[in-house]
């Protein structure tokens, strides 16, 4: 009877080491997701243009598709690259952090520089699309999964950098969650994104109580609005996270003059306000550095369209 209340006794010990294990895991997780949350906004963001065109009843099955490409995009490349350069070139974190931040300011940079460029929206597109519905829904996917690798990558190496230094096991599987998690969050609200309109449409002719009709119809009206300001939010949340990426990064590196420049700034301006002092100095912070990441994005582009794009087709041979 001894010997089983203290096989007990170890499995309860266990079992608690096991859910304080679980506790730590999914702390470290969610700190790491919300320091993604810029490229995570982006990600819902940028994945509703390609399903325009397709039926409502293949949205669905496409953000599906779209949603396991992301996993495996995640936990079958991304997650294995993380943690060989968390054990092995720490290193390479930083450099690479600031590669990704540098990416965000070039992408919020250049929506920016659209709204005020004159742009033909049909010169963009192929004379010949493809006439197959599976063709086409396969070029959007593949598309779509193609675009979902740099957006993850640039959130897992965020999430990569904010988790503390721990054992390998605990590494993986925090990057495992943030990985599952943000999956789930971004396509399962890609999901209610694109079919928003639908079920508001089916809420106004169906629905029993004026009031449930009044509803449906605000959401279909709501929509195109919605979508802009998802658009306008992403934009400056790529700007904000990937100036503050850099900046950062740069601190790390040794050039900190960026960084105390706007610590400085932002604690001015929390001095000069009497109440909210705190809130005053992380919008004066969020502000410079999103000023920051589009200067940087503005000088990126340039450099990306004139330079790194011509290289990359020449050296493909086309």
């Amino acid at each position: 009877m001894s010997g089983l209340l203290a096989l007990l006794d170890d499995v309860a010990g266990i079992a608690k080491v096991a859910a304080a294990s679980v506790d730590d895991v999914m702390g470290q997780a969610a700190k790491a997701g919300a320091k993604a949350a810029g490229a995570l906004i982006d990600d819902a963001a940028v994945t509703p243009k390609y399903l325009h065109g397709f039926e409502a009843s293949r949205e669905l099955p496409l953000v599906w598709r779209i949603a396991k490409g992301s996993l495996k995009n995640k936990l079958l490349y991304l997650l294995p690259i993380g943690l060989l350069l968390s054990n092995f070139a720490p290193w390479a974190i930083t450099p690479l952090l600031m590669l990704g931040g540098a990416y965000l300011c070039f992408e919020g940079a250049e929506k920016v520089a659209h709204l005020f460029t004159k742009h033909d929206h049909h010169a963009d597109q192929p004379e010949d699309l493809p006439q197959d519905p599976a063709h086409l829904e396969e070029e959007k996917a593949t598309g779509a999964i193609k675009t979902d690798l740099i957006l993850s990558a640039e959130i897992m190496t965020i999430a990569l950098a904010e988790i503390p230094p721990s054992s390998f096991a605990m590494e993986a599987a925090t990057l495992a969650t943030v990985a599952v998690g943000i999956t789930v969050l971004v396509y399962g609200s890609v999901g209610l994104i694109v079919k928003a309109d639908d079920i508001g449409l089916s809420m106004a002719r169906n629905a029993t109580f004026a009031a449930t009709r009044s509803v449906g119809r605000g959401i279909v009206k709501a929509m195109p609005g919605f979508l802009k300001m998802l658009l306008i939010v992403g934009t400056a949340a790529m700007l904000w996270v990937g100036g503050s990426i850099v900046i950062h990064g740069l601190d790390v590196l040794g050039f900190t003059l960026p960084e105390h420049i706007i610590h400085d700034i932002s604690h001015a301006a929390g001095e000069a306000v009497g109440t909210a002092q705190g809130a005053v100095q992380w919008i004066t912070k969020a502000t410079l550095d999103g000023l920051f990441g589009l200067v940087l994005g503005l000088v990126l582009i340039p450099v990306a369209t004139k330079g790194l794009v011509p290289a990359w087709r020449t050296l493909r041979g086309k």
